[in-house]
């Protein structure tokens, strides 16, 4: 540093193009300190209140983090033209001060394109889309002639069809090239995004010229609108058309095979970029990896992060992402802890997938992830939060997952869900309904998983009357349709009710035939009733719908048992026999870091012959103190 800032100390009439260099030298080190130091220099020789030194100070500070020193600097500028409001208005919106940007916006004596384009992008960056076609409209009225990155920037602003024409028209009426690679590739993306492929297609063949770009926007597009095959289609016109893939374009189409499970386009995909050398590529390379893990072939996914030379943070969250889904959650915090090792930075979606993973085997795990999360300045990602209450409610921690339900300061519907499906699950149905009217109040349109929710927490709590007024309104309250789930719950709700006529009444009234799903919840719950041909009606359908299902031949064995029908319970004994292929039973006791599995009459794991030595001798004990009588067999006791 010192060199240049010689000619300060020793020049006796410092020049603007001098502290210019500083500020360009400043820019490249990234440093606060020096900034600071020149603007000290600037404050002493009176520079500090010219508007092109005091317009390159604002940016400066704003590019090297210390936002607290520009509205200083700011406010220094004597003669402040629209360069310097359009930067500080950029600076506010960059660092999320939307209230202070929206009243910088209406004090700005001047404005020009430039100002309204960065006020549309801010609201487009921080949220707030409806906010930033309301700022277009205004810029409308005032007379200001659009450019084409405004256009540009409202292609990713709007939310439907009717806002995305309206926008075409504007672009269309103010006359705008429609060919420009800019504004066609803007158009194209919009109408993908919005699933009006058929408009997509009409701009890429307006279109005077077209990029690799065109053709990832048409191929994602595709994608996005649910036309998977149409999208590869697209990836092979484009090679056919002789433009060359980039890396974006494979991890769109190798998305595309994942999302239709076509392992065998995918394989070519993949070879196709061992040919073209993108294998390398961590955008890739995760798609790669994501496409085998969701294609039931892990191995692939393992073999082809193995030889990945270098650790990148987007190919080992796929990794992890990869484990969770198959269920292996020790592979799931080995791969995450090696990549911590490897300052591989957890993305969002990965630590979702790591909390899912957290069960009532490691439940000590949940608060250590979550305070990780909170260090790494995740806590405020939607994705993340709602997998933080999604694991306190699956182990029993619902105070912990209301308390971060209550510091979210955004939620959507699925936060919503989440949390009333996981109080229902645990039978807190008076807190759920409560949460059910917060809703109301929220104004968010239901859905049918929200209704399940409310439906199964009227079940617990055996709130009748709640639960059939909501399952009567459902369609013309909340616009939503009864499914499967719903009426097996009002079902289940009106027999534990003891409201079995009721109960019949709701099943023959559906619009569609019983799934196996709402036959279960009436054979569970009426295991005591006493009309057996009903019983064996149910059972009959359970069978119809699910051969394998050990559940009915498990009620007509009760059935029969208590009607004392023993021929039947003979011949129900004999079907399951010759149906059904035995499944063993099994269950897990986690003990701080250790998981046991008990195995159907065998025990499974390091030190069961120790454990049945110690079983031995409590039951001796019982013995010895007249408590109970037991014969223990520990032959080929396996350890």
């Amino acid at each position: 540093m010192r060199p240049f800032l010689k000619p300060i100390y020793w020049s006796q009439k410092p020049t603007l193009s001098h502290y210019n260099n500083l500020i360009n030298h400043c820019l490249s080190l990234n440093s606060i300190k020096f900034a600071q130091t020149i603007h000290a220099q600037l404050i002493k020789f009176g520079f500090n209140g010219t508007t092109f030194l005091g317009n390159r100070f604002v940016d400066l500070y704003l590019k090297v983090g210390s936002f607290h020193d520009v509205s200083e600097v700011f406010e220094e500028i004597n003669d402040k033209n629209v360069i310097s409001w359009n930067i500080w208005l950029n600076g506010l919106l960059k660092f999320g001060h939307f209230k202070k940007a929206c009243s910088l916006f209406d004090e700005m004596p001047e404005k020009d394109v430039v100002s309204w384009n960065s006020m549309i992008s801010g609201c487009g960056l921080l949220g707030f889309w409806d906010h930033g076609l309301e700022v277009f409209k205004q810029m409308q009225n005032f007379g200001v002639r659009p450019s084409k990155f405004t256009f540009s920037i409202l292609t990713t602003l709007v939310s439907c069809a009717r806002q995305g024409k309206e926008i075409h028209c504007n672009m269309i009426t103010s006359g705008v090239c429609l060919s420009n690679l800019v504004i066609g590739n803007s158009l194209i993306d919009m109408y993908g995004k919005l699933g009006l492929v058929r408009y997509a297609f009409g701009v890429l063949l307006s279109m005077e010229e077209v990029d690799v770009v065109s053709w990832n926007s048409l191929i994602s597009g595709c994608f996005k609108s649910g036309h998977g095959d149409l999208a590869l289609e697209q990836f092979d016109q484009m090679r056919a058309s002789g433009y060359s893939p980039d890396e974006y374009t494979m991890s769109n189409a190798i998305a595309v095979c994942t999302n239709l499970r076509n392992l065998d386009k995918g394989n070519q995909i993949f070879a196709l970029c061992i040919k073209m050398g993108f294998i390398s590529n961590p955008i890739v390379s995760s798609a790669i990896i994501d496409l085998f893990s969701k294609c039931n072939v892990l191995k692939d996914s393992v073999k082809h992060f193995e030889e990945v030379q270098r650790w990148d943070s987007l190919v080992c969250n796929s990794m992890i992402s990869g484990y969770a889904r198959h269920g292996l959650q020790d592979d799931v915090f080995l791969h995450f802890l090696l990549a911590f090792r490897e300052d591989c930075r957890p993305t969002e979606f990965a630590l979702s997938s790591i909390l899912s993973c957290i069960n009532f085997l490691s439940v000590e795990q949940g608060p250590q992830i979550h305070s990780l999360v909170i260090k790494s300045g995740f806590s405020s990602e939607l994705i993340v939060a709602t997998s933080l209450v999604d694991m306190y409610t699956n182990i029993g921690l619902i105070d912990s997952a209301m308390q971060v339900f209550s510091e979210m300061h955004v939620k959507d519907l699925i936060s919503w869900n989440t949390l009333i499906m996981g109080l229902a699950h645990n039978g807190r149905a008076v807190e759920t309904l409560e949460l059910f009217k917060e809703l109301l109040r929220e104004g968010l349109a239901l859905d049918r998983i929200t209704l399940s929710g409310i439906l199964l927490a009227c079940r617990c709590g055996g709130f009748v009357d709640v639960g059939m007024s909501i399952f009567s309104s459902m369609e013309e309250e909340f616009g939503v349709t009864r499914r499967d789930e719903h009426y097996a719950c009002v079902i289940d709700m009106l027999c534990q009710a003891g409201k079995f006529k009721e109960a019949f009444h709701t099943l023959e009234t559906m619009p569609f035939e019983p799934s196996f799903l709402v036959w279960k919840s009436l054979a569970l719950a009426t295991t005591t009733y006493t009309n057996l041909n009903i019983t064996e009606t149910i059972a009959k359908k359970m069978i119809e719908q699910k051969p394998q299902s050990s559940l009915p031949y498990s009620v007509l064995n009760r059935a029969y048992e208590m009607s004392g029908k023993w021929e039947g319970i003979i011949r129900v004994k004999k079907a399951m026999k010759q149906r059904l292929k035995k499944t063993v039973g099994c269950s897990w006791i986690g003990t701080k870091n250790h998981v046991f599995m008990f195995e159907a009459d065998r025990l499974q794991h390091e030190g069961g012959k120790d454990i049945y030595l110690i079983l031995e001798l409590l039951t001796w004990e019982l013995e010895e103190n007249s408590s109970i009588h037991v014969e223990l067999e520990i032959e080929g006791a396996e350890g």
